[in-house]
């Protein structure tokens, strides 16, 4: 099944998506990657949306990737004694370690750890920023603020330290458990929620010992701050603009989008953007032209997928929101702008054997007008490296590992079939052929180019290209 666009889609599971048939309309209608929230699903209901999805594989004959997202550590306020409360502008409000219900002048916080690193001057929000208060005082155990904006408060509403490093990790003992479970599963992707620092990826990546690649939310401006060293552990990174516009003005999102994405171009590392994408299709059948505009503004800036989160889990409509997504991005790609900026934001290459051979291929492809650039990687890096430099043809991964087939899934442009390793070069040579003739990516008496590394199954060591010609006879032959 030949996608025909290059950037990737990311549907939520949830009520309005849980059953066989509806998951693999989603597929049919432009999925590639399934996201199971586990801040709604028990690690049962987790376990048997993997068991359709694996099915649904089996079924369609393409990868398919599942990514868990883990809930990360909520800090949420205690209760009120009687029932919701108004706090108003100017007005003082405490927040302390009594464990008794609170009123309008103060409430119980039970987590320590917020009390104690929280200063003087630091900005706190509550219920997604609808409440902002600022820390005027701070004694052991009690931190007193002045509204900044007041607002109605009540039970259990978040809590959120715009300015504060936390002292605590991003896997929370119901993260650790959800990731445990996950991993069992056969999992693809676990994506970290609210990491502050690179030492948040580093805490997943033992757990996960290469079982899955990690992708980091980007939702905190403590984790925009340390960009860089966060990307360099990540596999992936997903900007979360929900929560990014929760801590940090809402103004300041769509520049910190583009930031995210070209930067994670320039390190070859798939990017997802994410939240509130086609929002208004929860209840409607189409969406607004904004959000038309807001997909293809993520599409244009090369982002290697784009992710629906209630519109496909909770929604009145998930597989016409998928149809949708899907039509915007094949509108966007043929425009002849499209490929303008996704050129012009092209970054040089890495100084290696590996990263020079891809911008190679590339351009050798795309001067010679070359149907396809084929790809035999057994760990993906092959890939991951040609789509870092999103050339114009088509990019076919073959590759004998299904694992691997799963976790390109995601990246943009890629299109992986999953085959016994190659035996020599000329088998090599041969297969490739025949797979581009038989998914539709070249016709004969058309060239291919073709990546890999020598000698062959050694991963990360790509070390030859080679051009060949898509004759008759290949389409007679088994492709695989």
């Amino acid at each position: 099944m030949r996608r025909l666009r290059r950037t990737k889609i990311v549907a939520t599971l949830g009520p309005a998506s849980g059953d066989r048939a509806v998951i693999e309309r989603l597929f049919q209608a432009g999925a590639d990657v399934f996201r199971i929230n586990m801040s709604h699903t028990s690690h049962d209901r987790m376990r048997e949306l993997i068991a359709i999805l694996r099915d649904v594989e089996r079924a369609c004959g393409r990868p398919i990737g599942v990514l868990v997202d883990l809930q990360g550590p909520k800090l949420r306020l205690g209760t009120f004694a009687g029932g919701p409360v108004m706090v108003t502008r100017g007005a003082s409000f405490t927040l302390d370690s009594q464990d008794a219900p609170g009123d309008a002048s103060r409430v119980f916080l039970p987590h320590p750890e917020i009390l104690e690193a929280a200063q003087p001057g630091q900005t706190l929000l509550l219920d997604d920023g609808k409440v902002r208060l600022m820390a005027t005082e701070k004694t052991p155990g009690r931190l007193v603020t002045r509204v900044e904006v007041g607002g109605r408060l009540s039970d259990r509403k978040g809590v959120s330290l715009p300015e504060t490093m936390l002292p605590f990790s991003a896997l929370a003992p119901k993260d650790r458990s959800d990731l445990e479970a996950a991993l069992e599963a056969g999992i693809d992707w676990v994506a970290l929620s609210f990491i502050q620092r690179p030492e948040d990826i580093a805490e997943a990546r033992k757990i996960t010992r290469g079982r899955a690649s990690v992708m980091a939310k980007i939702e905190k401006p403590q984790a925009v701050q340390r960009l860089d060293e966060i990307m360099d552990l990540s596999d992936a990174l997903m900007v979360a603009r929900g929560d990014l516009g929760v801590e940090l003005p809402l103004e300041r999102v769509p520049g910190i989008q583009k930031q995210i994405t070209r930067a994670a171009r320039r390190a070859g590392k798939p990017v997802v953007v994410a939240t509130q994408m086609l929002e208004s299709m929860i209840a409607s059948p189409v969406p607004t032209r904004a959000e038309v505009s807001d997909v293809a503004t993520a599409i244009f800036e090369g982002a290697d997928a784009v992710m629906l989160s209630a519109e496909s889990a909770a929604g009145q409509y998930p597989v016409e929101a998928v149809t949708t997504m899907d039509r915007i991005a094949q509108e966007v790609e043929a425009d002849p702008t499209y490929r303008t900026i996704i050129q012009g934001q092209r970054a040089e290459p890495e100084p290696t054997g590996a990263d020079a051979i891809a911008a190679a291929a590339r351009q050798i492809a795309e001067t010679l007008d070359l149907s396809a650039v084929i790809c035999w990687t057994s760990s993906g890096s092959t890939a991951l490296r040609m789509a870092r430099e999103r050339p114009e043809p088509p990019i076919v991964a073959i590759s004998p590992s299904v694992a691997t087939g799963r976790k390109l899934s995601l990246v943009w442009g890629v299109h992986c079939v999953i085959g016994e390793d190659a035996r020599n070069q000329d088998d090599m040579v041969e297969r490739a052929c025949r797979i581009a003739f038989a998914e539709g990516f070249a016709k004969a008496g058309r060239r291919v180019i073709i990546l890999a590394g020598l000698p062959l199954g050694t991963p990360g060591a790509t070390n030859m290209l080679r051009i060949a010609f898509v004759g008759a006879d290949h389409a007679d032959a088994t492709p695989v």
